[in-house]
């Protein structure tokens, strides 16, 4: 019975209001890397540090979305 318990708390939906941020700051970070990728005057301080911030809020993205579907 406790196991059954616990398994039906692991399926609820971890949906915060955060989430939506989360989404919308990876879009505007991804669009941020390809406009400084496509400059005529390269900053590859700005690029590399966009790349870095890209990476880690589309893990971030992704770990959210299996966090959704129960994936995790």
């Amino acid at each position: 019975m406790f196991m059954a318990a616990e398994a039906g708390a692991a399926t609820a939906s971890s949906f915060t209001g955060f989430d939506p941020f989360v989404i919308l700051f990876t879009l505007v970070i991804a669009i941020g890397v390809i406009r400084l990728i496509g400059a005529k005057k390269k900053n590859p301080f700005a690029i590399g540090f966009g790349l870095v911030s890209l990476a880690v809020f589309g893990l971030m993205t992704v770990v959210m979305v299996m966090g959704w579907m129960g994936q995790l």
